[in-house]
């Protein structure tokens, strides 16, 4: 039998096989990849009306932000613009006749006076609407330094009981009450957004042992959920050792669902972790109508000297607002918006302050669009 050089041998099996996979032009020189056709449904094009709150301090900025950038995407939405702010008395009526005609909003921070009896127009909205679910979304982003990495962690938390409900009274001069109570269809809606997102663990976050009726019933209503998805993995933890691993070793959290005001607490803590608030994004939302703005609320409205300079971070808004397009059923623009954003922070050259640069709000809107595919 004849032998072959090596050489011939290898140029045989080069002439035989398939091409390499070239290279896609913007896509940073990665491999070409196929991916599954979206199929929408006739009309699912035609672009939908958004009722857009500026809101006070920094909101007028990050909105600002919102509207550039989904106007250089031409992506399928346009605004209906109503000005609100945090000390007005109520929601005016108009604002909320907007949302529930276009089912949709997003909004800057309002701001909430301390004490004094005024309510808060965010619980006003969410209590109208009957936003009961909170989401935030706490990941690494890549190109930030953090200390902890390999983060991705959702907080969902009860948004329309408990204690920031605002449901509480003086009983006597010197005695005030405040209720607390917990329904079940929080915890359905954590499981079932672990479920539809391949989510492995949802974590009951309560102080039972203390609070072991309204906490208790809490716990209740998640464990008889969870007995409905033995295939995402369920635990608890007390508030108190939560906030210690939150910090230590906040890689160990996929899904946490919470009360009301252990949730805000829980959600601002693990939005540090990953680098601030100002990119961490999130919604409202109940069985009707969803409340799209920055997720975590520590700093939402900002300080006299960042808006003065112009310097707020759009980013939590931006990638909220990818959220929402998402949610009204534009997952290609979503995915745009998401990677212009992942490319800018990664880049490094247009970061804020808060992210250790010295940008303006406006320097990196357009460092987003820029980016755009």
């Amino acid at each position: 039998m004849a032998r072959r050089s090596a050489p011939l041998l290898r140029r045989l099996v080069a002439a035989a096989s398939p091409p390499a996979p070239q290279p896609l032009p913007g896509h940073g020189g990665g491999l070409a990849r196929r991916t599954v056709t979206y199929m929408p449904r006739p009309g699912d094009g035609t672009p939908r009306a958004v009722t857009l709150i500026p809101g006070d301090g920094i909101g007028p900025l990050v909105t600002g932000a919102v509207r550039q950038v989904m106007e250089a995407m031409h992506a399928p939405v346009y605004f209906e613009t109503y000005e609100v702010r945090g000390d007005m008395p109520t929601v005016p009526p108009a604002v909320i006749e907007s949302i529930r005609r276009n089912k949709v909003c997003i909004k800057g921070g309002l701001a909430t006076p301390v004490g004094g009896g005024v309510s808060s127009l965010n619980m006003q909205l969410r209590k109208e609407l009957d936003l009961y679910a909170s989401l935030v979304h706490c990941s690494n982003l890549p190109g930030l330094p953090t200390r902890h990495e390999g983060v991705d962690i959702v907080v969902i938390r009860e948004n329309t009981e408990g204690e920031y409900s605002g449901l509480e009274h003086e009983v006597v001069p010197g005695v005030v009450e405040s209720l607390k109570f917990c329904s079940e269809r929080i915890a359905k809606y954590a499981f079932e957004y672990a479920y539809l997102n391949n989510r492995k663990k949802v974590t009951a976050v309560h102080k039972a042992n203390i609070m072991k009726l309204a906490d208790g019933l809490f716990l209740e209503s998640c464990r008889e959920v969870a007995s409905k998805y033995p295939g995402i993995q369920y635990n608890e933890m007390i508030v108190d050792n939560c906030s210690m691993q939150l910090v230590s070793k906040p890689e160990q959290f996929d899904v946490m669902v919470t009360p009301n005001l252990y949730g805000n607490l829980v959600a601002n803590t693990a939005a540090g972790i990953v680098g601030g608030t100002g990119i961490m994004p999130g919604g409202n939302v109940g069985q009707d109508y969803a409340v799209f703005e920055q997720g975590a609320s520590a700093g939402n409205v900002g300080n006299e000297k960042i808006v003065e300079q112009k310097k707020a971070n759009p980013v939590a808004l931006l990638l909220s607002s990818a959220m929402m397009l998402r949610h009204l059923q534009f997952p290609s623009f979503a995915d745009r918006l998401e990677t212009a954003v992942e490319r800018v922070v990664a880049e490094g050259t247009y970061r804020t302050k808060d992210l250790g640069g010295t940008s303006t709000t406006q320097e990196v809107t357009n460092a987003v669009i820029a980016n755009l595919d």
